[in-house]
């Protein structure tokens, strides 16, 4: 048995598949429900040196939601250029950090072109799609976001879209990078095309990694261009939560990390089955 699929808990295994999705071959965990009848999915895209089989309760969660709609939620979780099943030492450096969110930011199409395969037999219901992502994943989410998309709500964690503000912040993020790619990949210079949706942002209140207050700022922007679109600044919500005991109160929520699943379940469950 493939080692990857082993370190997923038996009950994950039994509906999960591994598939390389687009041109490039992006490696997805895709799980699903019953394999059967259409499901709503998420895009979900982890942070930077980790990979696509973490967390899987995160996706037992998913499966297990309901709603009037029916019952399950479908994951695409897909490795970041340069990790997991494209492990790439070089590409895991903070220095390639820009050159990793641009790859994946174009290939996000290319997977839900992928999915939208007949070979799949129309178990993904890309009317029903979201989009998230832990730290870099939550980034490039964000990023995508500003541009036209299909996404009916966005689940992030550990992120902000205010990129070029996090590395002009100092800390882990304080690499040297060219200017226009980073300005390329900040959701501030870009939000003027910020299609509104239902948000929701998961954050530790002591994050060493991304400062809380750099989410804070951004989603404070992200509002007043909601209220610009017309839209509810209402549908972005910010949850947060106390010393967790996490790594760099960054990878995971620590003792807070079950809270956390069934707080992002729960949303997902509400916008895509209800």
């Amino acid at each position: 048995m493939i080692e990857r699929f082993t370190q997923l808990p038996q009950s994950l295994r039994e509906r999960s598949r591994f598939h390389r999705l687009g041109t490039p071959g992006v490696p997805a965990l895709l799980t699903h429900p019953d394999w059967i009848s259409p499901a709503p999915v998420v895009i979900w895209m982890h942070g930077r040196t980790a990979h696509k089989e973490l967390d899987a309760g995160r996706y037992l969660r998913w499966l297990r939601a309901s709603g009037p709609r029916g019952q399950g939620i479908a994951a695409c979780a897909v490795d970041l250029p340069g990790h997991g099943e494209r492990y790439d030492r070089e590409l895991q450096h903070p220095r390639a950090t820009i050159r990793v969110l641009r790859q994946m930011l174009g290939e996000i199409d290319q997977v839900l072109e992928a999915l939208a395969d007949p070979v799949w037999q129309g178990v993904f219901d890309l009317d029903r799609v979201a989009i998230g992502g832990m730290s870099a994943g939550g980034m490039v989410s964000l990023r995508r976001l500003c541009e036209p998309h299909p996404f009916k709500c966005c689940a992030i964690e550990g992120t902000t879209g205010w990129v070029e503000a996090l590395y002009a912040d100092g800390g882990p993020w304080s690499v040297e990078h060219d200017r226009t790619s980073l300005e390329a990949m900040d959701s501030v210079r870009n939000m003027g095309r910020f299609q509104p949706l239902p948000l929701l942002a998961l954050h530790a209140q002591e994050d060493r990694v991304v400062p809380l207050r750099l989410q804070e700022q951004f989603l404070e922007k992200l509002r007043a261009h909601y209220l610009r679109a017309g839209a509810d600044p209402g549908l972005i919500r910010l949850v947060t939560y106390p010393h967790t005991g996490a790594p760099q109160e960054h990878a995971g929520f620590g003792k807070f990390g079950n809270d956390a699943k069934n707080e992002q379940a729960a949303f997902l469950a509400a916008q895509l089955l209800n």
